[in-house]
């Protein structure tokens, strides 16, 4: 099936780049890739089950109104399972939150993807454990 998107420049030149680099033979066979990848991550987070505590890394577009209002209530709104956060300034229009989340694996992946879907986010990551894993 064919689809059409759109995307802006730089992202279009980066994603360029990527497939150079990997060595596809064309952008469809890179989105294919990828869509693939975001299916496998989509999967895993949502079988996350039982007491977790998590490490939810955030960049997201300072000038963005409202974003960060949003960010704050979200956490304020969760704060059973936001323990803690460090905020980091990475240039004059990005910023980097780090979260520490513990609590019941649904509650924590429905947590992070309600701050994916804030618009002005630009990259999410969750990564969890298990309490008491030995690892």
């Amino acid at each position: 099936m064919r689809i059409g998107i759109s995307l802006p420049d730089n992202l279009l030149g980066r994603f360029d780049d990527i497939i150079i680099k990997r060595g596809y033979s064309s952008r469809s066979e890179g989105v294919r890739d990828a869509i693939r990848n975001y299916i496998i991550q989509y999967e895993w987070m949502s079988e996350v089950e039982g007491e977790r505590i998590g490490i939810l890394s955030v960049i997201y577009d300072h000038d963005q109104r409202g974003l960060v209002n949003n960010l704050v209530d979200l956490q304020h709104d969760h704060s059973d399972i936001v323990n803690s956060s460090l905020h980091l300034h990475l240039d004059e229009h990005n910023c980097l939150e780090i979260l520490m989340l513990r609590g019941e694996g649904k509650a924590v992946t429905e947590f992070s993807e309600s701050i994916m879907a804030l618009k002005g986010v630009k990259h999410v990551k969750l990564t969890t454990i298990k309490p008491g894993v030995e690892i």
